[in-house]
């Protein structure tokens, strides 16, 4: 929890979120990944979280001290809301306002008021603070606990939205009464707690009196929220738009891979300061047994106070798993002319090129005189030939008849290299005695 004290610094922060119009911040997460890698890879990459001025999909719940000495306060808001209702929708378009307002028990107005619940509606939301009027509020202490209290899941009041950012926006000038309606601080903290609500409290005045027992530092520090101290009567709008900007983000990723591929993040989550970045070690393993020659993909989604933060806060990752494998070959006997039937040695020198691969549904091979060094090729797998060694001789290959495509002369003996796509090569060594 953060208390601010509000100043010109709080004015100009509502001002940059004014100018932005929700495209001067780098939003989003970087960098996405797109890379080959072995298999039994480990990756490690630095991962940034930029997240945005207001997170995403807000639910904000206005929370209006109405007594007698709010007029000042309550003037100013009435005469922004609507400026506040579309800046915050500049930067978050779907967010959602309530507006609800306390006064305290034994007088006539109602101690607790729901004026709209959520809404995007600008003009129910004009409607629904313009209804805004003060009470009396008789003693000091107002019944702010029991209007927390409804807020949260102690009344229902408020009808969230699934996956939300919940923030409610309590402002006053003094403290409350504890129990109020029954409920005391304890029970108002944790009916917010409960439905994951931040509160954002502006205490008006020079007096701090809304925190003048603790209540507002308390509450605020166990939502999550902020206290914003020291606030004029006519800078409360603009203390709520500052307010809103510097409320605590939780950030968390939840990886989905392909079978072969896995990502961890440390930390699994963080909280940050809105506006700022978060910072992961992403590790990507590739399995030792990953399928190589493949694209293996991984979808980590960021989400914002558990909320889906968009497309902009989901990184991609893509590993083009290599082919480390060799292929094989081999130099087994060939079709013989004559009929005859080879013997171990392959005496009569009639062979087969025969070579195949992991992940290449093809794979050329090449035929190599180990006298001479002399390479001839590449030939397709399945290839038929004839070979003679002449040491000494002349090195030669021209094309055979039938079922035989090629007749090599060479000096030594042969030997087979079969190269796959990637760049991996078995050989094999086909031995004929020389003529």
């Amino acid at each position: 929890m953060n208390r601010i004290r509000y100043a010109i610094a709080a004015a100009a922060s509502a001002a940059a979120l004014v100018a932005s119009g929700g495209t001067a911040f780098a939003e989003g997460v970087s960098p996405n990944v797109d890379q080959a890698a072995d298999p039994g890879e480990v990756i490690h990459v630095t991962k940034t979280v930029s997240t945005p001025p207001i997170p995403p999909k807000p639910d904000i719940v206005l929370l209006v001290d109405k007594t007698g000495s709010m007029g000042g306060e309550l003037a100013s808001v009435k005469a922004n809301f609507s400026s506040i209702v579309s800046q915050v929708k500049a930067v978050q378009p779907d967010a959602q306002f309530a507006v609800a307002a306390y006064c305290d028990f034994g007088e006539p107005a109602p101690a607790f008021r729901l004026f709209t619940d959520l809404t995007g509606n600008a003009t129910a939301l004009t409607t629904a603070i313009n209804n805004v009027n003060l009470c009396d509020g008789g003693d000091t202490p107002e019944a702010q606990l029991n209007a927390l209290w409804e807020i949260g899941n102690g009344g229902d009041a408020v009808t969230f939205r699934p996956d939300s950012s919940r923030i409610v926006v309590w402002y006053g000038d003094n403290p409350g009464h504890d129990p109020s309606g029954g409920h005391t601080e304890a029970d108002a903290t944790q009916s917010l707690v409960d439905v994951e609500a931040k509160v954002l409290a502006i205490s008006t005045g020079a007096a701090n009196n809304l925190d003048g027992t603790g209540q507002a530092t308390r509450i605020t520090s166990a939502t999550g929220g902020n206290l914003l101290t020291g606030v004029a009567a006519g800078g409360v709008s603009d203390a709520i738009l500052a307010g809103l900007q510097n409320l605590d983000v939780a950030v968390a990723g939840s990886p989905s891979c392909d079978p072969g591929l896995s990502i961890s993040l440390s930390p699994a989550g963080q909280t940050v300061q809105s506006v700022t970045d978060a910072l992961f070690d992403e590790t990507i393993t590739v399995a030792p047994d990953a399928p190589q020659g493949a694209t293996l993909e991984c979808t980590v989604p960021f989400t914002l106070n558990g909320a889906d933060a968009g497309p902009a806060f989901t990184q991609t990752v893509s590993i083009d798993v290599k082919d480390v494998t060799p292929p094989t070959v081999a130099c087994p006997p060939g079709p013989n002319p004559a009929g005859h039937v080879p013997t171990a040695d392959n005496q009569d020198g009639f062979f087969r090129m025969v070579a195949s691969d992991n992940v290449d549904a093809s794979v050329p091979v090449s035929i190599k005189d180990l006298g001479s060094g002399t390479v001839f090729g590449p030939y397709s797998s399945g290839t038929t030939f004839k070979l003679t060694q002449a040491p000494g001789g002349q090195v030669k290959v021209k094309p055979f008849t039938g079922a035989v495509q090629w007749k090599f002369t060479f000096t030594g003996d042969a030997q087979l290299i079969a190269t796959d796509a990637a760049g991996n090569t078995a050989t094999a060594t086909c031995l004929v005695p020389p003529n």
